[in-house]
């Protein structure tokens, strides 16, 4: 089956920025072009490297946002490659950005230009805090985004002693990309239905700020502040401990307690078979929650003495299962109830996880060069209809300046000089 995307043409001229959202289109099956500069971008000399030897196309960084693209190199500021990268949108529907506001406008190359030449297309623009606003020409870093944006107050541990923590992985700009790509699709419906299309701007510091949960929430609406909990969300009052260790010595999240009375009978049942009854005092609530006729409200937990009894309770059981079994068993016990509970792992533990393998999350992918194939991330998300897949590699620096030039009847020697 071809990809929901597939017959779509993104042009990315991106940095580590908006990569994301660029891979996330083309490994649903959009043809991404990546335009690079003459030198390669910056994220090419990002470690870790293969085999821990330095290189343009040796980077695991670079490899890691840049599956499925094809990749061309092009000067902008030369009368070659700004005609040639003219004809490459020109061949689009989506040109997807990263560039400093103004740089595009001085070129001609911006939404105005676009709108007079390609009414059709669909602009997606990706900065730290937007093409306008005071603040449109500010520095930013992942690290930076999410500090001022938000999310690393949440992050961390109860002993606020220690600072807060930056979640890994380029989280800011990553929740940026994944606005970028959801603008992408609405913008691409409204055109099926106008016939126009439009330009978005993305700001990534603020949908870091959208994106802290319950945060900014709670500042906005009743003017309280959150505080970081170690494995928890952060709450304006601290609540139950969630992070245990199991009888192997692992750690696990307990996750959310029962809420439903099918939730409750079942944590009952399990620490009956487990002979754990009688050590649980707290046990006689789980019974009233499991003869309930509704599920607990968790917005009255505080307010509402029942709610409040029934939810402690439960955080009590899960927290006792869990301190007896091994890790494993105590996920996999969690997963029938359908709880939401989780094993702490290092990162090159999930990878080897029996549930994210039945998942399919790891995925092989070919690197010719090497005549090696590489364990890749798979699919952040499932679809029950939609087929996803790596279809290739990072393109090498400039792999694919014959083929595509080629394709709109130019010369690769013509256009990189």
């Amino acid at each position: 089956m071809s990809g929901a995307l597939e017959g779509l043409r993104v042009v990315e001229l991106t940095s580590e920025m908006g990569a994301y959202a660029g891979k996330l289109l083309a490994d649903m099956g959009a043809d991404v072009i990546l335009v690079e500069p003459p030198e390669g971008d910056p994220a090419r000399s990002y470690p870790p490297f293969l085999d821990d030897e330095p290189g343009p196309d040796r980077s695991l960084f670079w490899w890691s946002t840049q599956t499925s693209k094809r990749g061309v190199t092009l000067d902008l500021e030369t009368a070659a490659g700004h005609d040639a990268f003219a004809k490459l949108v020109d061949s689009a529907d989506v040109l997807l950005e990263c560039e400093p506001p103004g740089r595009l406008a001085a070129l001609g190359l911006d939404y105005p230009d676009w709108k007079q030449r390609r009414p059709e297309l669909v602009m997606v623009s990706v900065t730290p805090f937007g093409r306008g606003g005071a603040r449109r020409d500010e520095l930013a870093t992942d690290l930076t985004l999410l500090a001022s944006g938000g999310p690393a107050w949440s992050c961390g541990y109860d002993d606020h002693s220690l600072p807060p923590v930056r979640g890994g992985g380029n989280q800011a700009y990553n929740t940026a990309c994944h606005y970028a790509v959801l603008s992408v699709l609405t913008a691409l419906l409204q055109r099926d239905v106008s016939g126009r299309g439009q330009h978005v701007d993305v700001n990534a510091y603020a949908a870091c700020n959208v994106t802290t949960e319950m945060a900014s929430y709670h500042w906005l609406v009743q003017r309280g502040t959150v505080q970081r909990q170690t494995g928890r969300h952060a709450m304006e009052q601290p609540t139950m401990e969630t992070q245990m260790r199991c009888g192997d010595g692992r750690y696990v999240t307990t996750g959310v307690p029962p809420r439903r009375p099918s939730e409750f009978r079942w944590l009952l049942d399990w620490l009956v078979e487990l002979g754990l009854k009688d050590e649980l005092p707290e046990a006689v609530f789980l019974e009233r929650g499991a003869e309930r006729e509704s599920e607990i409200d968790l917005s009255k937990i505080g307010e509402d003495d029942e709610t409040t009894v029934l939810f402690g309770a439960g955080r009590e059981a899960m927290n006792l299962v869990a301190s007896r079994i091994p890790a494993y068993d105590f996920f996999l016990g969690g997963q029938r109830a359908g709880l939401s509970v989780g094993i702490v792992y290092a990162p090159e533990e999930v990878m080897e996880d029996p549930h994210f393998v039945a998942r399919g999350f790891p995925v092989e992918v070919e690197h010719p060069e090497h005549g090696r194939r590489f364990t890749y991330p798979g699919a952040p998300y499932q679809f029950e209809k939609t087929p996803w897949r790596i279809s290739r590699r990072a393109p090498r620096l400039g792999e694919h300046n014959d083929e595509v030039f080629g394709e709109l009847g130019l010369s690769s020697a013509a256009v990189t000089g």
